[in-house]
């Protein structure tokens, strides 16, 4: 990150275990106000703790900070207060419920009607789907659809930095294409994003910045402009 910005998020050491097994070692990393970061490695490479330990879904230590103030520990829900929302790995998303009822559920914070139709209606123009299967149950979507609801339901939070893990997990190419333009759109809008994915080369194109994990610890900052191809990412891992 340029020394000229500020950041959003700030982690240092953070550290986080599974009962006896520590998954994450003291990692460290910020993002600023309106960047695209990756965070990229390969499965097991701990990307998905650091994201739990970033909402205090996991047993942690060290420090988050966002906007220069400490986030408490484990209290997802003040997180998301903040303005930092998380779309987990697997969606999450209520499969008995309907898209609709998903899509509220994402706004209960939100007490103002029309902010509530404004954040739906940008929804809708990002994944028209979702306006055609609005009365339909979340199960009964494919698995492209489940997870643009997942998003969607993240966007309806208003959220002022988005987390997103694995998005394209199990998806048709072309569904991680449209999924991952909406998330460039948003971050032409302003909207800071960080996205943890496997898929390297899908998310370098859109990325200012990355961090690659491997074995539960932050390896290396690089500018994606840098990486032309694997063996490129390989050498950090292998160093």
């Amino acid at each position: 990150m340029s020394a000229s910005l500020a950041p959003i998020l700030e982690v240092k050491g953070l550290s986080a275990r599974y009962g006896s097994v520590e998954a994450l070692h003291a990692a460290s990393l910020a993002v600023a106000d309106g960047e695209f970061v990756a965070i990229l490695g390969p499965n097991g490479a701990g990307k998905s703790t650091l994201m739990r330990a970033v909402m205090g879904l996991v047993a942690n230590s060290g420090t988050v900070d966002f906007r220069g103030n400490p986030l408490p520990r484990a209290a997802p829900a003040a997180c998301a207060a903040r303005g930092i929302v998380l779309v987990p790995e697997g969606r999450g998303i209520f499969t008995p419920m309907t898209v609709e009822e998903n899509l509220e559920l994402g706004a209960y914070l939100l007490n103002n009607a029309a902010e509530f139709t404004r954040r739906r209606e940008r929804v809708f123009s990002l994944f028209p789907r979702l306006r055609e299967r609005l009365h339909q149950t979340a199960g009964s979507l494919s698995g492209g659809e489940q997870q643009m609801v997942a998003v969607g339901r993240a966007l309806m939070a208003g959220p002022q930095i988005l987390l997103l893990d694995e998005p394209s997990l199990g998806l048709a190419p072309r569904v991680t294409e449209d999924i991952l333009g909406a998330l460039d759109v948003l971050n032409k809008e302003g909207l800071t994003i960080v996205l943890v994915e496997q898929k390297a080369p899908l998310v370098l194109r859109l990325a200012r910045r990355a961090y690659l994990m491997s074995l539960g610890r932050v390896v290396a900052e690089i500018d994606p402009r840098t990486v032309t191809s694997h063996a490129d990412l390989a050498q950090y891992y292998l160093s």
